[in-house]
């Protein structure tokens, strides 16, 4: 022991002890000065950065979806409403294992695997085109047992949200599938197609107009998105709301359109397929557009399934199709008193002219018998009222002939004929209304002198739409004033003037005569649609028509039975009511219809609805 303190060096001990003492004390205090440094970068110069940062974990910014506008019938009746749904939804930042709460929920919840694939989709968005912490719609309408579900789970399904929508609604179902349109969820296409500020006007909702007014109005209908910041806790639950701008409503839109006198014409058309249209003639406004068959728009609002689609979609009796804007159709006899007035115009008929009617007409020089529809003709001799109470076609073949091509395609241009007529409504067709410059385009042909012929009785390469016939009939009920025809009224408070212009000049005498004549076709003893004057009390003009759909042999007859029923002739009917002050314009096809008569009766209806059970009132609606 006495060895081992003998040989201890106390001395150097000390100093190697001062020594590291130093190096400890350097070390502490250069992590002191880097603690320091640290601590100034985080509180003063990052201060801004980092308080930001705990600010968006703590505070979100939410979007508020504006309210939808409602859309409105001329009564007041709702044609598009809100109602409330309960909607799952994820928000992809607060989830934990994706894959795992979906596995979860689809043991809760009954989510179909169309949705499912719908939810990836809206994942897999740009990150431009999804704000953060946005909920993604993974299933809609849900019931209050999935509801009490999700939430006696809640513990187990971090980031999954029940949110309370209103959701787009028509009480009116299919009653005016075609025109109101419906809205859908945004697909991937309209997304491309909106810019970064249009986009920002879809937070809060996935839906967009897709189709009818709910397009063509979407700006107005849509309003303008609000937002509040809301601070949560860390499960993503709302403590407060921080701040807070209300979205702005959408503007409600009154319309023309009448419940009540479009389910009576709907109904008129007895489940076959057609369309109606009627017109108010003083303002253009659309009273009734119908196209049978329909289909409830209901099923598209929340992403229709594949099923449903594709009954729509495959059925041969087209319910998608809006027959009354997009179906061309040749007009047939419908054209006969406009083109009446024409010649009238051109001084080549007067009220006396008058031809001889065998049942047939033949060109000079020519063996082809173009064949009037009665088979053993009208008459020794026919002139104008005649021609049309009966709807000669050996007068009108005479008339186009003499008229000729360029009169012809000129003064129907005049009407709108193979022009959109502007309503307000997106996808409307021109139909056709030929010249000799279209047949040379199209066909490489020239225009020649039978083309005429058929082209004066409505066939040939002739196409209208229901709309174009029931514009031309209003034009002609208000002596050669034109409207273009609407389907808004009022838009908010305000309400829409009409466009007007005198599109058709004639004289008084050849508007009486052209009225009178289509009077008869309805008042006169042999008149094609007297049928409907019965127990009348007051007095309707209009012209009857029949469009073939095939072609018939030049010595054949017409024979249904030998038809199928698709191939038989389209009814068509084209009128006004009162005579005296006209009120009201209709257009009628019944596809197939054979008879006109068919088509005249349902007008017959539509008059009556609109004359006897009170003329429609001007009713107001609020925002």
């Amino acid at each position: 022991m006495s060895e081992h303190l003998r040989f201890k060096d106390h001395y150097n001990e000390a100093r190697i002890f001062f020594r590291r003492a130093i190096i400890v004390a350097a070390l502490i205090v250069a992590l002191i000065v880097v603690l320091i440094a640290r601590l100034y970068t985080l509180q003063v110069v990052e201060y801004e950065t980092y308080v930001t940062q705990s600010d968006r974990n703590r505070v979100q910014v939410q979007p508020l979806p504006p309210t939808r506008g409602l859309i409105y019938g001329r009564r007041g009746e709702l044609l598009a409403e809100n109602r409330p749904s309960y909607t799952l939804s994820i928000v992809k930042e607060q989830v934990g294992s994706l894959e795992s709460s979906l596995r979860l929920l689809r043991q809760l919840v009954d989510i179909s695997d169309d949705e499912l694939e719908d939810f990836y989709k809206r994942l897999k968005r740009p990150k431009r085109r999804r704000r953060p912490y946005e909920p993604i719609p993974l299933r809609y309408l849900l019931g209050e047992e999935e509801i009490a579900k999700i939430a006696v789970n809640e513990y187990r399904l971090k980031g999954v949200v029940v949110e309370a929508q209103l959701v787009r609604y028509y009480p009116q179902q299919d009653l005016f599938a075609h025109n109101v349109g419906y809205v859908g969820r945004i697909n991937e296409r309209e997304l491309k197609s909106l810019t970064p500020e249009e986009y920002a006007l879809y937070n809060g909702t996935d839906s967009i107009g897709k189709i009818g007014l709910e397009k063509q109005y979407e700006r107005l209908l849509l309003g303008d998105v609000g937002y509040q910041q809301v601070e949560t806790n860390a499960r993503g639950r709302v403590l407060r709301v921080l701040e807070r701008t209300d979205p702005t409503p959408g503007q409600n839109l009154q319309l023309f359109l009448d419940a009540q006198l479009q389910r009576k014409a709907y109904a008129a058309l007895g489940g076959r397929r057609g369309a109606v249209v009627a017109m108010e003639i003083e303002t253009g406004g659309v009273l009734a557009m119908v196209s049978a068959p329909s289909y409830d728009p209901n099923l598209f609002v929340t992403g229709i399934s594949y099923k449903n689609y594709r009954a729509l979609n495959e059925s041969p009796d087209l319910p998608l199709f809006n027959r009354a804007i997009q179906g061309g159709y040749p007009p047939g006899s419908t054209l006969k008193p406009m083109l009446a007035l024409g010649g009238l115009e051109a001084k080549i008929i007067d009220e006396h002219y008058s031809v001889r009617d065998p049942g047939f007409y033949q060109l000079e020089g020519e063996e082809r018998k173009y064949r009037d529809w009665k088979k053993r003709g009208h008459g020794h001799r026919i002139a104008l009222k005649q021609a049309v109470a009966q709807s000669c076609d050996v007068y009108y073949y005479d008339l186009a002939f003499r008229m000729g091509i360029d009169r012809m395609h000129d003064f129907g241009d005049k009407f709108g004929l193979g022009e959109r007529t502007g309503v307000d409504i997106p996808s409307e067709r021109s139909g056709l209304w030929p010249s000799r410059k279209w047949k040379r385009a199209v066909r490489g042909l020239p225009w020649f002198p039978g083309d005429s012929l058929n082209m004066g009785i409505g066939q040939g390469f002739v196409l209208t739409t229901p709309l174009q016939l029931a514009s031309m009939t209003a034009t002609l009920a208000s002596k050669g004033v034109h409207r273009q025809p609407r389907l808004v009224k009022k838009v908010g408070e305000q309400e829409l003037s009409d466009k007007a212009t005198k599109a058709v000049e004639a004289s008084e005498k050849n508007w009486s005569l052209v009225m009178e004549s289509m009077e008869e076709v309805v008042h006169g003893q042999r008149g094609t649609a007297k049928s409907i004057a019965r127990k009348a009390n007051f007095r309707m003009a209009g012209k009857t028509g029949t469009a073939q759909v095939v072609g018939i042999a030049q010595d054949a007859e017409y024979d249904s039975e030998a038809l199928a029923e698709r191939q038989r002739d389209h009814a068509l009917f084209v009128g006004y009511a009162p005579a005296e002050n006209p009120k009201i314009a209709v257009a009628v096809i019944v596809e197939n219809g054979e008879k006109s008569s068919l088509a005249a009766k349902v007008a017959r209806e539509i008059f009556d609805e609109y004359l006897l059970h009170g003329q429609l009132d001007n009713v107001e609606v609020g925002r």
